[in-house]
Parts: structure tokens; C-alpha cells; sequence
């Protein structure tokens, strides 16, 4: 080394490591130019207390079981804000009342997470299931329609056989149709009116599920709707309160028994939801201005926000849930 420029080694790794340590301070802390125009990824906060409309909501009526396309305000399904990421993709699902409420926001997000979809509906229901129809085609999966009535044993068979020759196969089961009708007194509570809200809530998925279970194959899941209604029940609901303690049972129940096929069965209890079962006589008009006032959210929910509910426990990254209720209460849930 010459001794015009004399450093020592010790100078020179000295020198070299301050160096490094700029870089690395430069590169890890952005100038305050990149920090102002740089675009922001993260997903905006929302005030779950006035994402959706509030009560007092309109007093409406339709007749039984009424139309999700005829109610005000109109109840948000996901249509347009559920975004997939292909959670589901080749999976083969059959959603009964898959027209409106939570079994039209499962049918939409499915589609949407790559799933084939069968939906099953009341005849009268046809003008909301023609739209779901088209949403879920509009993703480019296939859609069946099939109506008809659940407290048909015939009709529920169907439903499994049409499916599997449409499909090549089920995989995903939501037994998510459900007739409430409120009663205020039981000595006006017919045999006929009980019995036509047990062959629906009751009868129909264990018609459903004893065909399809041959059919099933391991990965395969139940997902059954329950309620609110099955921990805390409401004077007026008597019967169907009865089927949604039911349900939550039955869920426990077959999870136990087809664990060791491999195939999953959970529940989903919302609260105070709006649907077509509230204004199709499912509650009083009081109740219905009223509907998820009193809940710490102070409004009712929206089925879109159990669209993802839905798709979790039918994913495979849920495949150690099973035997398990799902809540989503606004705040007042017990699940």
C-alpha cells in the first residue's frame, strides 16, 4: 500500500460498514415523497352500526313465502360486493332456498369461489331464483334450478338425484330453507301450520341427507342453518323455535356419526336477519319496524354478511371443524 494514502485495514472495514449500514437505512425507510404518493392496499374500515339501513324499517306484508326482490329496504346478498378467490373451485353444492336469504348469499359466494350450484325453491319463489340464477352463471359455473316443496319426500330425493346426474357428483350440502310463521297463542296454533313447519325444518334435510350420503365422498360437508331461536326462543315462535334446537342438535349429532367418513357437518345461528321470513308472516308488524333495534348493533343484519360464514366451514382449510355452530348475532348471539 503506498504511503501517499495510508489506511489501515482497520480503517477500511471500519469505512466499509458504514457504508452497508446507509444502504440498509436508506432502502428500509421510503423518503417522505413515496410515502405521501404510494396507493394504499389495505382494506377500508367500516362501522358494522351503519353499514346497512336501520330501524325503524317500513311496515310491509307479503304472502307466504314472500320475495326478497319485493322488500324494502331491499336485503343485500352480496350481488355486488362478495369478491371470490377460488376457495371452492370444482366443488358441486346443493342449497335449499337458494332464492333469497343466507342460501341465495351462500349460492352467490360459492359460485363466486369456483363452486356448481343447485338451488332449491318454493314455485312462487321462481322470480328471485331467476336472478341468482344468472349470478351464478354470470361467474361462468353452472346453475340448476329446481322447485318444488321440501315437505315432499319425493321432491327431496329428487333434489339429491337431479343434482348428482347434473354434477357428476355433491359435495356440499346447505340445508338452509326454513318456514316461520309467528303465533302468538297455541291454542291458535293448527295441526296443519305445525306440521307444515316440521316436514320443512325437519323432515326435509333428513330426507336430503340420507340420499346423499351414499354419494358423499370424504371432504364432503353439511352445513345446516339454525337460529338465535334454538338458545333463546320467542314466545310466538313456538314450532319454529322447536325445529332450530333441533337442527343445532342434529348437527352435533351427524358430525359424530359421519366423522369417521370424513364427511364435516356445522350450523350457522344468525340473529335478527332480513329476509322474506319476516315480512311473509313471520313476525308482527311491530316487530318487523323494529327488527334488531334492541341488539348492540341497533339494526338487523344482512345476509351478505354470512356469506363468508358459509364458504369457511365448506373450505378445505376448515376440515378440523366439525360438530360446530357458527353465530352471528349482532352482538346478542349466544352460539
Amino acid at each position: 500500500m503506498s504511503s501517499a494514502n495510508p489506511i489501515s485495514r482497520r480503517d477500511l472495514v471500519a469505512n466499509l460498514g458504514t457504508g452497508i449500514a446507509s444502504a440498509a437505512v436508506t432502502a428500509a425507510v421510503p423518503s417522505a415523497q413515496a410515502q405521501t404518493t404510494g396507493v394504499s392496499t389495505a382494506a377500508p374500515f367500516v362501522d358494522p352500526t351503519s353499514k346497512y339501513p336501520k330501524p325503524p324499517y317500513p311496515g310491509q306484508s307479503q304472502p307466504w313465502p314472500g320475495l326478497a326482490s319485493k322488500m324494502n329496504p331491499r336485503p343485500d346478498h352480496g350481488e355486488t360486493s362478495y369478491k371470490g378467490s377460488g376457495r371452492l373451485k370444482g366443488r358441486k353444492a346443493l342449497i335449499t332456498g337458494g332464492d333469497s336469504g343466507m342460501g341465495r348469499a351462500a349460492a352467490i359466494a360459492y359460485a363466486r369461489e369456483g363452486a356448481d350450484v343447485v338451488i332449491s325453491y318454493y314455485p312462487s319463489e321462481e322470480p328471485d331464483a331467476r336472478e341468482v340464477v344468472e349470478l351464478i352463471r354470470a361467474e361462468g359455473r353452472k346453475a340448476i334450478q329446481i322447485p318444488g316443496d321440501l315437505r315432499e319426500e319425493s321432491y327431496c330425493k329428487e333434489l339429491v338425484s337431479k343434482t348428482i346426474e347434473a354434477f357428476g357428483g355433491l359435495d356440499i350440502i346447505v340445508s338452509n330453507a326454513g318456514r316461520q310463521q309467528q303465533c302468538e297463542d297455541i291454542l291458535q296454533l293448527t295441526t296443519e301450520a305445525f306440521d307444515a313447519t316440521m316436514k320443512t325444518n325437519i323432515y326435509a334435510p333428513f330426507w336430503i341427507i340420507k340420499a346423499a350420503l351414499p354419494h358423499m365422498q370424504p371432504g364432503s360437508c353439511i352445513i345446516a342453518t339454525t337460529s338465535e331461536q334454538a338458545y333463546d326462543p320467542a314466545g310466538n315462535l313456538y314450532d319454529y323455535a322447536q325445529t332450530k334446537a333441533a337442527t343445532m342438535n342434529y348437527v352435533k349429532s351427524l358430525a359424530k356419526q359421519f366423522g369417521p367418513k370424513g364427511i364435516r357437518v356445522n350450523g350457522v345461528a344468525p340473529g335478527p336477519i332480513w329476509t322474506p321470513l319476516q315480512v311473509s308472516g313471520g313476525a308482527t308488524q311491530d316487530h318487523l319496524i323494529h327488527f334488531g333495534e334492541t341488539y348492540p348493533l341497533r339494526r338487523a343484519g344482512q345476509p351478505a354478511e354470512l356469506a363468508s360464514i358459509y364458504v369457511q366451514l365448506a373450505a378445505n382449510d376448515a376440515s378440523y371443524t366439525t360438530g360446530n355452530i357458527y353465530g352471528a348475532g349482532g352482538g346478542a348471539g349466544q352460539p
